[in-house]
């Protein structure tokens, strides 16, 4: 069999690369049934390792036509901070006279690689993806020259403009706060380890410790909690311990949710104990009204799709055809009630 080529496969590269026709390759994809078994299964192997996808979108389009379309891998389609990140986007790209094509990919570095090679087979004029950590499928070879913007998070060896937030000086200004005040254990809720923006705040989690001459407990440090349930278990293990932390620190929305949900529902709040210290990490839905002291650092995630969604007109338009470039955004504190209290 051949080696696979850099370039976006086609029925001829399949083909060569199974020992086949392009007429079985065509017969198998359009799920023919003459072919035989050992054929189709070479085929259907062929496809998997080139990453091949059918250019349903070149259909439509004549030679020279651009189709007008932005693809846009988000991770968490339920969380409400990408719903603002895809208003602001939209914001930018439909103002240039284009649509946006949006799907997620739930942190999972296989759906990403389909959804990406998906947005490629529809020809997208350009792609901004909130990125899974993984590298080769966003590399220019793969991606057969669209331009790309990261949004979020960077990825190792993938040399594309970039729009992060200030993740790790937030994150150690809001915990050296909590450690002046007199916190001495303060737990951690984050993400997966891999996840580009949960290692850079517990980056500023560590750093505040160590500056202040403190040891990390790394008992009170809990991460992979991807969603709301998952984090309410975390915070009520930390809450169950012998010596709970004073303080939290949550590394995104979800978590901080998780948190509350468990602190409305300790026991030891009801007898009357000092209430835990909470910091999160984005800001989250009715978090000025539940009666649960948080600190929020915030940041304008419509404004993050509208830097990402910028930067990748201005490349597309030949307004900025220069090194990639990585915009770091500021954040905001929002005091509701909130963290440093144990003075």
């Amino acid at each position: 069999m051949a080696a696979p080529t850099r370039r976006q496969p086609t029925i001829l590269t399949v083909a060569e690369h199974a020992g086949v026709s392009r007429m079985t390759v065509s017969r198998v994809l359009s799920g023919g049934k003459n072919v035989r078994p050992e054929l189709a299964e070479r085929v259907h192997a062929s496809v998997a390792a080139l990453g091949y996808r059918r250019n349903e979108q070149a259909r439509s389009l004549r030679p020279g036509q651009r189709s007008g379309l932005i693809g846009m891998a988000i991770t968490n389609v339920a969380n409400p901070y990408y719903g603002e990140f895809v208003l602001g986007a939209d914001e930018v790209v439909s103002g240039s006279g284009r649509g946006l094509l949006i799907g997620s990919t739930s942190e999972d570095e296989a759906k990403e690689r389909l959804l990406i090679a998906d947005f490629i087979g529809r020809q997208v004029e350009g792609l901004i993806v909130v990125p899974t950590g993984a590298r080769r499928h966003l590399l220019p070879g793969a991606l057969g020259g669209v331009p790309l913007v990261l949004a979020s998070r960077a990825v190792a060896g993938v040399r594309a403009d970039t729009v992060l937030v200030a993740d790790v000086q937030a994150s150690y200004d809001q915990v050296s706060a909590l450690i002046e005040a007199g916190h001495r254990r303060i737990g951690f809720l984050g993400t997966m380890t891999s996840v580009f923006t949960g290692q850079r705040r517990f980056e500023g989690f560590r750093l505040a410790h160590e500056d202040a001459g403190l040891e990390l407990d790394d008992d009170l440090v809990l991460v992979g909690q991807q969603d709301v349930e998952s984090a309410t278990v975390a915070m009520r293990s930390l809450l169950r311990r012998a010596d709970p932390p004073t303080a939290v620190f949550c590394a995104n929305n979800r978590n901080a949710i998780g948190a509350v949900r468990a602190l409305l529902g300790a026991s030891r709040r009801a007898r009357g104990a000092k209430p835990t210290a909470l910091v999160s990490f984005d800001n989250f839905e009715l978090a000025d009204v539940l009666g649960i002291p948080v600190t929020i650092i915030d940041h304008d995630a419509r404004d993050l799709g509208r830097q990402a969604a910028s930067m990748l007109i201005g490349r597309l338009d030949g307004a900025d055809d220069g090194l990639p470039q990585t915009v770091e955004l500021s954040t905001r504190t929002l005091d509701y009630g909130g963290a440093p209290q144990l003075r």
